[in-house]
């Protein structure tokens, strides 16, 4: 028969059984339950609550584009029916408030609301074209035709 140093199946003695390790003595500093104790862990940090939004941290706030974009479609609207001699008191309503709208928009852009300042602008110009240039135009068309006749 074999022995169990040459059958890696054969049975194993019993290890005899281990004892728990203990620290040498004199180990660490003398802590609050005597000499030769180990240190205690350090306390854990204390638990910080999330940060309120707008005092610092978290995320933040989406910027509002909103009044930027309403201006340069309303000032692109009011362009086109100011050209139309049927809707012309139409578009000059439209640009009206293309200029309100791109006015505010451009406000917010400077503030750091918003990041359209361009579309604001652009809505600002158009407003002001369909408000006064296209207008102004028609009559002065409109006048040349009747001083023609």
């Amino acid at each position: 028969m074999s022995n169990y140093q040459n059958n890696p199946y054969a049975a194993q003695p019993p290890y005899p059984p281990q004892q728990p390790q203990q620290p040498p003595a004199g180990y660490g500093y003398p802590g609050p339950a005597g000499p030769g104790t180990p240190p205690a862990y350090p306390a854990a940090p204390p638990v910080q609550p999330y940060p309120m939004p707008g005092y610092g941290g978290g995320m933040p706030p989406q910027p509002s584009n909103g009044m930027g974009t309403a201006g340069l479609v309303l000032g692109i609207i009011g362009v086109v029916f100011s050209l139309t001699f049927i809707f012309w008191v139409l578009g000059v309503i439209l640009g009206i408030l293309a200029i309100i709208f791109g006015a505010i928009g451009r406000h917010k852009a400077t503030q750091g609301e918003a990041t359209n300042k361009g579309a604001a602008t652009a809505g600002l110009v158009c407003g002001i074209v369909a408000t006064v240039l296209l207008p102004l135009l028609g009559m002065l068309f409109a006048a040349s035709l009747l001083g023609v006749s």
